[in-house]
């Protein structure tokens, strides 16, 4: 009987799954419960979205837990399904890429031509100038500052991990992975400090909306990103990586480094550029 469930094959062929089915039913009630709640439908909205949000969450961990299986106890990844892997995720950060390039393109649109006559609100609603008049932006030294310094010291750490792991060095990975996800976590806190005190809000200014919307679902890539680094601290503990086979802890260091890269252009088209922009304005005037 071993002989008719033996692999002849580099190929994955999956088996039957619920994930997909319960995924999208929990996916489905999120959405009901959070367009209802964004219309005030009914009282029980917020927790028909609550318990969506935390099916999609228990799908998510379920269904990565049985990949976790498949490649760390079954053999299913083989090279050939790892190449397969790798074109995957490199996709999903190109489209990841082109996410962020729409919020860019946004704060450029307006930015670039405060005052086009096409435009005609936009010479009433900015003032002519970028940052819109009565906008007091951020100082780029202050808080960003300290970011941008967090994250690129986390990609340092996160390349540390990974060339220990290559070295068989199993405690430099998981005090590069500790270090990586303290400085993920230290980010959030600050960004969340930082919107605390913004003197502008995401409702009634563009600058505001492209602002908290470009920076914002940075933050939430850098949540996402640290709870996958978490994850593959998790595993090293467990044994799970070795120098020949670790395409997951691969694939959270591409993503961190992808979130890093991010940040950079952001940090100097938002707030350099952006602050540059008002302190030139001020002075024209």
């Amino acid at each position: 009987m071993a002989t008719v469930h033996a692999k002849h094959h580099d190929y994955h062929l999956v088996d039957p799954s619920p994930w997909p089915f319960v995924g999208s039913v929990a996916a489905f009630i999120m959405a009901v419960g959070a367009i209802s709640w964004m219309h005030h439908l009914y009282s029980a909205a917020p927790i028909v979205f609550g318990i969506g949000t935390l099916g999609v969450l228990y799908t998510m961990a379920s269904w990565w837990t049985d990949v976790i299986r498949e490649a760390q106890y079954k053999g299913d990844h083989t090279r050939v399904v790892q190449i397969s892997h790798r074109y995957g995720m490199i996709l999903f950060i190109a489209s990841e890429v082109m996410f962020f390039v729409a919020w860019f393109w946004a704060y450029f649109n307006s930015a670039l031509f405060p005052a086009d006559p096409v435009h005609f609100a936009r010479e009433a609603l900015f003032g002519g100038v970028w940052p819109p008049k009565d906008i007091q932006t951020f100082d780029p030294w202050h808080l960003p500052l300290l970011n941008t310094l967090i994250l690129l010291t986390s990609g340092t750490t996160v390349t540390w991990a990974h060339h220990a792991l290559l070295e068989n060095d199993r405690r430099g990975l998981k005090w590069g992975l500790i270090l990586t996800v303290l400085l993920g976590f230290c980010f959030t806190c600050v960004q969340a400090y930082e919107y605390h005190h913004a003197a502008f809000s995401f409702a009634g200014n563009i600058y505001g909306a492209t602002f908290f919307m470009a920076t914002g679902f940075h933050g939430f890539h850098v949540i996402v990103g640290t709870i996958f680094l978490l994850v593959c601290l998790i595993r090293a503990y467990k044994g799970h990586f070795t120098s020949t086979q670790h395409l997951g802890f691969e694939f959270a260091a591409w993503y961190w480094h992808f979130v890093d890269v991010v940040w950079l252009f952001l940090f100097i088209c938002i707030y350099v550029w952006g602050h540059g922009a008002e302190t030139m304005a001020h002075a024209a005037h």
